[in-house]
């Protein structure tokens, strides 16, 4: 069977035909003959480097980690994160109870050991007298007997008193070297034990800010377990992984771009390589390259940054930023043709400062306007 449609009928259904394939397909540009712009200037084309980011983690330059040389219990931590301490400040104090028991009896022992080589030392004195007098005693008789003034046995008496004089001195000697020694040892025990009592105290070794608290009062702390982290270096460090492919395109001393996201206008930082790990990265195939960052506000650590690494030149167009006119996500500028002003759609990549990449829709050239039109 076989329908036949007026004809208005059919030019409808025409237009709307028309309509439908037309609807998925924006224009390019419009003209606007009526409107100049007040200001105008050029889409320049230019060399950019080309460039691979590498991503990587805002770090401080040294990082501390404060832990307990003793074992003890926590009973204070002086300092918050965000503080600043300067070199000797206290940071931590744990409970020093036994420490300052141990001393105490260490102290003690070394009294006692002191008094003991006193007395080494009085015997010591007495023992050197009483050698002394019979060692003369006995010169005297050996002399006297070779004159014939006294007998052998006088002589043999006088020196069976002289070597027990010496054997007396002898031990005499060794009980103060003795007790010397003792002494030397219980004032090492003193010093450990006042060294371990100083434990008990943490204090800051140099300057920096706190960065971490890993530990609250009633913890037990003991050595290898961190209870604050201090940041002391006086400066950041991005640290990026570079794939393998790229590394020797980066070398220390050079100066690259840093992008740090986060800061209000992300514009390029410029830092410096500072290390490069030689060994790659068995599991990414890259290596990692800090770079030392300069002294910009609202830059912390933990923050994510990208690292520029140059691979040649490209050629791209800029234009500034305010030729851009922005509605929704369509992006537009006005394009002088001839006579003539037209509104052309474009599409946008990188800023470099207060100019912006046109990633298509201009060559290069091309007179543009800048502000809201005039009439």
């Amino acid at each position: 069977m076989k329908y036949f449609f007026p004809l208005p009928v059919f030019l409808l259904l025409g237009a709307i035909s028309l309509a439908a394939c037309g609807a998925d397909t924006v224009p390019s540009e419009k003209a606007v003959p009526d409107v100049s712009p007040r200001e105008t200037t050029e889409a320049r084309r230019v060399l950019m480097p080309r460039l691979h980011e590498a991503v990587g983690t805002v770090q401080a330059r040294t990082e501390s980690r404060v832990e307990s040389q003793v074992t003890g219990r926590v009973l204070k931590i002086l300092v918050h994160p965000g503080d600043t301490v300067r070199a000797g400040d206290e940071l931590v104090v744990l409970d020093s109870r036994a420490a300052q028991a141990r001393l105490e009896q260490a102290r003690q022992a070394l009294e006692s050991v002191n008094s003991l080589t006193g007395q080494a030392r009085d015997v010591l004195g007495a023992a050197k007298a009483d050698f002394d007098k019979t060692e003369s005693t006995y010169r005297r008789m050996k002399q006297l007997n070779s004159q014939k003034v006294v007998t052998d046995e006088e002589v043999e008496k006088a020196e069976s008193a002289f070597l027990q004089a010496k054997a007396r001195l002898g031990q005499a000697q060794e009980g103060l070297a003795a007790a010397r020694s003792r002494g030397r040892e219980s004032a090492k025990v003193v010093q450990e034990a006042e060294i371990g009592l100083g434990y008990t105290t943490i204090k800051a070794q140099e300057a920096g800010e706190v960065a971490r608290r890993q530990a609250e009062p009633g913890d037990l702390a003991f050595p290898g377990k961190e209870l604050l982290t201090l940041q002391t270096g006086t400066s950041l460090r991005l640290e990026a992984m570079v794939r393998e492919g790229l590394i020797d395109l980066v070398h220390l001393g050079d100066s690259v771009d840093v992008i740090i996201a986060a800061l209000r206008d992300p514009y390029p930082l410029s830092g410096t390589v500072d290390e490069i790990e030689p060994l790659a990265d068995p599991v990414t195939r890259s290596f990692l390259v800090k770079v030392r960052l300069p002294e910009v506000p609202g830059v912390y650590p933990g923050m994510f940054g990208r690292l520029r690494v140059p691979l040649g030149e490209r050629e791209t167009v800029l234009v500034p930023e305010k030729a851009i006119t922005r509605v929704g996500q369509l992006e537009t500028v006005r394009l002088c043709s001839g006579e003539t002003w037209q509104t052309v759609f474009v599409r946008t990549g990188t800023r470099h400062g207060p100019d912006v990449e046109i990633l298509s829709g201009l060559s290069g050239g091309e007179i543009l306007g800048l502000g809201a039109g005039e009439e």
